[in-house]
């Protein structure tokens, strides 16, 4: 497949629409973490420095096609300028006569930002009127929105065939890199470690990875629904019963292609979510408590098997790190990967944000920015903004 990126377009003086994702969380009208907006600054700056006509294009939250005053996107310009230290100039609305206006009034180098795409409910149904008014605001088009990439929408999908002149920006070009190329043909050992709540989010990961991964390392709520599989005692440990039999086929699975599928052997247990002390207990877990954190006799089996990796893909916390008593197997892994040689990628979520929390996100090779796209591209699922500029 044939994919330009940015640098290949014709951007100088050219009214040039690059769809962002500046979904950022906000508190009180301030936003809490502005890592979606740094991520996009490459791209622009590059625009900036050709001379484009920059138009910035984003959705924030879910206004489900209404206009709601706390999502607009004020404070991601006001945030966005002082980061570029260029005035950024704001439209009131992404289509009509006045964001054609300030579109068609932009000089060289200046930058737009668009309100809200999701504002109106034609962007999510990729409502063709609505593509083809977005599009008329611009002569090029890039799209740097990996977290939004598994969405046909109007900004992301639609739209696109509008234009001759379009490709990717920076942050695409990096995900695409990491998640396709490092983890499509990865160095080997390539180790997986996968954790979170539900086996059923990473039924379609897991089965992709058995195909290339030496080993799988499970921790998180999703191991207690494998050990209930194997016949374990997981006392009252969150389990999907309804996965239980996926469970064991994705275990027998695992068994016939030689992948190592690893299950916690040690946890962290308490009574609840809130209790105030907790324990490790090693095998069967009794009743009346639940699986809260790995222990650390398997921490320290997950954190070996990391240092003779050359790919380790990480996906989901190892326990409700969130409580500083039920940390430890995240922010310890975290600790034990960014000490590994191996490329790291990290996709996204809550692991992204534990990383993060752990200081330790410059220590990883790429933290993807996707979420439910990372997580859709790793299985092999064909991503709709990706597919529309495919050539």
């Amino acid at each position: 497949m044939a994919i330009r990126f940015i640098e290949d377009l014709p951007i100088g003086g050219k009214r040039t629409f690059i769809r962002v994702d500046f979904n950022v969380p906000l508190s009180k009208g301030k936003i809490t973490d502005d890592t979606r907006v740094q991520a996009a600054l490459q791209t622009v700056r590059h625009a900036v420095a050709r001379g484009a006509r920059v138009i910035l294009a984003s959705h924030l939250g879910r206004p489900k096609g209404k206009i709601v005053s706390e999502l607009k996107l004020e404070p991601v310009g006001a945030r966005l300028a002082e980061l570029l230290e260029l005035d950024v100039i704001a439209a009131d609305d992404c289509i009509g006569d006045g964001a054609k206006k300030l579109s068609a009034d932009l000089r060289d180098g200046q930058v737009l930002l668009l309100e809200n795409l999701r504002f109106h409910a034609e962007e999510k149904a990729n409502d063709p009127a609505f593509c083809e008014k977005l599009a008329s605001l611009a002569d090029v088009y890039v799209n740097d929105a990996f977290g939004t990439a598994h969405r046909a929408h109007a900004s992301t999908s639609g739209m696109v065939k509008h234009f001759t002149e379009k490709g990717f920006g920076y942050l695409i070009r990096k995900e695409l890199k990491f998640l396709g190329e490092s983890l499509g043909k990865p160095a080997k050992p390539f180790l997986a470690v996968l954790g979170g709540a539900k086996v059923s989010d990473k039924i379609g990961v897991i089965s992709s990875l058995l195909s290339k991964a030496d080993a799988i390392l499970i921790g998180g709520a999703m191991a207690y629904t494998f050990l209930k599989a194997r016949g374990d005692d997981v006392g009252d440990s969150l389990v999907e019963n309804d996965k239980l039999r996926k469970a064991s086929e994705i275990l027998e699975m695992a068994k016939e292609r030689g992948v190592d599928l690893v299950l916690p052997t040690d946890h962290v247990v308490a009574a609840n979510f809130d209790a105030p002390t907790c324990e490790v207990v090693s095998g069967d877990i009794p009743s009346g408590k639940m699986g809260l954190d790995i222990g650390p006799q398997t921490l320290a089996e997950f954190a070996d098997r990391l240092k003779t990796a050359k790919t380790v893909f990480w996906n989901g916390p190892m326990g409700v790190f969130e409580k500083e008593q039920f940390a430890q197997g995240t922010f310890k892994l975290a600790e034990a990967l960014a000490e590994s040689n191996a490329i790291s990628v990290v996709g996204g979520g809550d692991s992204a944000a534990a990383v993060k929390l752990a200081g330790l996100a410059d220590k990883m090779s790429h933290i993807s920015t996707g979420g439910g796209a990372s997580m859709e591209f790793v299985e092999g699922k064909v991503l709709p903004g990706i597919a529309a500029l495919e050539e």
